[in-house]
């Protein structure tokens, strides 16, 4: 294997939910590991206690002394980054982290979970009832999963490697997958692809690099991903409409984790483990003991603010895109139809924004009311351009919403102002893929 001539891997980047999840790999192979990430995190503190050595900041001085090193930066990671431009005056081998699960992926048989929204949830299922067979697999997928002790990543022993196959940059144009589960395809990622008929090539390419005869299991509810899938000429196709109408009724009812798009994950999960020729009682024993994943949908706690009465739950979640916002609202929603819903969103990436504004505005109708947060800029995929849609526009366009220009010296007041108005319980769902995750901890550290 390619890695096996270094014996010190260094990760620019390395706080990514995924690049953390392959460094992890590395630790538990014995590799060293250093790093650095733009600040500290939990995922960060974590990797600390198993061994990495992180340093908060970039700096080209954290690269100068490293000999037989290998370089491994997420995608996010431009070349005018200051450890970038050291890693190529030195010389030093690099590769971008898709390319290294690339070549980590030759060693195993690759199962692979696809798709614009769904992927983390699919994955842990897939990983969940593959253990429960016995199979053993190495898992990287882009969450923490409570089964793997809060870990985003699992070292088995047996050939098979469960990796989440993200599309964002073409990432997993470079993993070879026997077996893949593909969630669906939506308008995502649009500042690398610049349209829907840019995304849907990705997808196809990503077939293309299936051997003749590996299995698809699709959801052919999505028109798009049909689409895609049906001109996969020498791929074997499974789509979930074909699984029997009892099984999708079991799993409907057994299924602890609310909305018709988890529904629609487990089918997806419970497909790609029958194309391993795992047992139905395995499968669905599995399906029934899984209580989701961190970041999705994920229950926080109770609340209780002195003065106010309300039954007040809290819930934490990625949703960073406008099908994904709807799709939690409604699973909210159908799950505590008597409480009051609101929603505060951080809107992540100007550039989504801009190109998915419409969209966003329609997003919010199951919620009562919409809190907005000032856009969470990402860090190497924005450009310093003017962006005419922002975040108080949105509040705008969505009746009733509110704009927090301050979030950390208003947002308590604001919730209260809200709950306040109700006689009902109240769920509060804090919404977003960047720092609002911080949010929600301050007010359980506060309120609980």
């Amino acid at each position: 294997m390619i890695f096996a001539k270094y014996k010190l891997i260094y990760f620019i980047g390395i706080g990514g939910i995924g690049v953390s999840a392959l460094a992890r790999y590395f630790l538990s192979k014995g590799y060293k590991v250093l790093g650095s990430d733009l600040s500290d995190s939990p995922i960060i503190r974590d990797l600390a206690k198993e061994g990495a050595v992180v340093y908060i900041g970039h700096n080209a001085g954290n690269i100068r002394n490293l000999k037989n090193t290998l370089i491994i930066h997420s995608q996010a990671v431009n070349l005018d980054n200051s450890e970038m431009k050291q890693v190529l005056k030195m010389g030093l081998d690099h590769m971008s982290y898709p390319e290294a699960v690339g070549e980590l992926s030759k060693e195993f048989k690759i199962v692979a979970i696809a798709g614009a929204h769904g992927k983390s949830t699919t994955t842990a299922l897939v990983a969940l009832i593959m253990i429960s067979a016995s199979l053993d697999p190495t898992v990287i997928v882009g969450t923490k999963l409570k089964e793997f002790n809060g870990s985003n990543f699992r070292l088995g022993k047996s050939e098979y490697l469960v990796l989440e196959a993200d599309e964002y940059g073409g990432a997993f144009w470079n993993y070879h997958p026997f077996i893949s589960g593909i969630t669906n395809i939506d308008r995502e990622h649009l500042d690398f692809y610049k349209n829907f008929a840019g995304v849907k090539k990705s997808f196809q390419r990503f077939l293309a690099n299936h051997k003749a005869g590996s299995k698809i299991i699709f959801n052919d509810l999505n028109k798009a991903l049909g689409e895609v899938v049906s001109k996969a000429a020498s791929l074997k196709k499974y789509p979930i409409s074909d699984v029997p109408a009892k099984i999708k009724d079991e799993i409907r009812w057994m299924l602890k984790i609310p909305g018709k798009h988890n529904q629609l994950n487990a089918l997806v999960a419970y497909s790609v483990a029958r194309g391993l020729d795992i047992s139905e009682k395995i499968i669905l024993s599995s399906i029934s003991k899984f209580n989701g994943v961190w970041r999705r949908m994920e229950y926080k706690g109770e609340l209780k603010f002195h003065s106010l009465k309300n039954k007040i739950i809290l819930f934490d979640d990625y949703a960073h895109h406008p099908n994904e916002v709807k799709a939690t609202l409604q699973g909210l929603k159908e799950k505590y139809p008597k409480n009051k819903l609101i929603c505060v969103f951080q809107p992540h990436q100007a550039k989504r924004l801009k190109a998915l504004f419409k969209d966003f505005t329609r997003a919010f109708s199951d919620a009562n009311k919409t809190i907005v947060f000032p856009i969470y800029k990402v860090a190497g995929r924005e450009n310093q351009v003017e962006i005419r849609y922002n975040a108080k526009s949105l509040a705008n366009h969505i009746k009733g919403s509110i704009y927090l220009e301050n979030p950390k010296t208003g947002l308590n007041k604001a919730i209260f102002e809200v709950i306040r108005g109700y006689k009902s319980p109240v769920t509060i769902v804090m919404m977003g893929a960047g720092d609002i995750i911080n949010y929600s901890q301050e007010l359980l550290t506060k309120y609980k």
